[in-house]
């Protein structure tokens, strides 16, 4: 190589080498100079097309019978270490122990950490980073793990087309608290601040998750937040889980993007990522349209008046055909040891027959005391 080339070769890699420290040093946001329309611009995957996260129209899915139930390894089993709580600015983060894992995908993963998203508007205002046919949840959860079968850590794995997989739980709001996201929601005021850490009582992580693991949503993707690596196996469960409305407005109120020494503060809200193009993407879900169908209050209703009817009427015919069958089988099934009744027409027939036997005896007994008066005369 001659001296310009290696010139040349040393200026390129000093180029890359300053665009890496920028891009490090970048504080990007969900709002303002450095926010979702400008990520692009200093982060390039963020304009790929295959970027996360995604609109689910579920009749553009695509049923695939090869997408079995996931399988949570280790989840429950958080024995006597603390997790790490933390507050990076942009969520509410929590360090997960190496031997929690997932398994159910063509390779392990080992589980990194979980983090939250939400917006700001309490409930039905929106907040989760996927949707399902255009409607948000209040809130989502996000699972990390990475390709521990292929790579040695997250940040290698994290840059590989099939490095990662990531669990997303989305988030509604009913009456009812949740006592496992109190796990994580009772410790949000000790890292109000960005950069504020504390270790936490370790707990039960798969409560978190919902009951059914077995019905899902499918895709390849990318993280939702800058690099915005393409990197991700997305699986996005069809079930939600519920928060309460006063823990919804805990995690939309408590937290800061602004450090403790700032002296301006900034509530941490909506921060979640606007949905990206599918292009030329399919998503495949592990069960049918028809399995994954959710009825309504009303439908519900109207199926258990209509059965509780059916029920009804089928005792009312059961009870007319086995009331009919008794009454036939009195006239055809009788004792052995009882004469069969005669019929009321026939015995009056008899009757007469009887009483003309009777007239026609008593006149032939008249005749026959007749008889001597009229013996023959003798002759003279």
């Amino acid at each position: 190589m001659d001296s310009l080339g290696l010139l040349i070769l040393l200026i390129l890699l000093c180029f890359q080498w300053t665009a890496a420290l920028a891009a490090e040093e970048i504080t990007w946001s969900y709002t303002g100079l450095v926010g979702q329309s400008e990520w692009s611009q200093y982060f390039p995957d963020c304009g790929g097309t295959s970027q996360s996260p995604v609109d689910v129209v579920t009749t553009l899915t695509k049923y695939d019978s090869s997408l079995s139930p996931l399988s949570p390894l280790g989840y429950s089993q958080h024995g006597n270490k603390p997790f790490t709580l933390y507050n990076n600015g942009h969520t509410a983060v929590i360090e997960l122990p190496e031997w929690m894992g997932l398994a159910g995908l063509p390779w392990l993963f080992t589980a990194v950490q979980m983090h939250l998203h939400w917006g700001s508007g309490g409930q039905g205002h929106g907040g989760s980073e996927h949707t399902i046919n255009g409607l948000s949840a209040d809130a989502e959860l996000h699972v990390v793990h990475y390709n521990s079968e292929l790579y040695p850590n997250m940040s290698t794995a994290m840059t590989q087309r099939d490095g990662l997989a990531v669990l997303g739980i989305l988030i509604v709001t009913g009456e009812e608290t949740n006592p496992a996201f109190n796990n994580i929601f009772n410790y949000l005021s000790r890292i109000r601040h960005a950069d504020q850490k504390v270790s936490i009582p370790a707990f039960d992580i798969q409560a978190l998750l919902p009951n059914d693991l077995g019905r899902y949503y499918r895709y390849n993707g990318s993280l939702t937040t800058p690099p915005c690596y393409q990197s991700v196996i997305w699986t996005l469960f069809h079930e939600r889980v519920q928060i309460s409305k006063a823990q919804l407005l805990k995690m939309e109120t408590i937290l800061y993007s602004s450090k403790a020494e700032d002296l301006d503060r900034i509530l941490l809200q909506d921060n979640y990522r606007t949905t990206q193009p599918l292009n030329h993407r399919v998503i495949f879900t592990s069960f049918t349209a028809e399995s994954g169908k959710e009825l309504s209050s009303g439908e519900v209703t109207a199926i258990v008046i209509g059965v509780m009817c059916g029920c009804v009427g089928l005792a009312v015919i059961i009870r007319f055909i086995v009331k009919t069958i008794r009454s036939t089988s009195s006239w055809d099934v009788l004792p052995s040891n009882r004469p069969a009744p005669m019929p009321r027409m026939k015995e009056t027939e008899k009757a007469n027959e009887k009483k003309q036997d009777m007239a026609l005896n008593t006149t032939s007994e008249g005749e026959k005391k007749e008889e001597p008066s009229l013996s023959p005369q003798t002759e003279p």
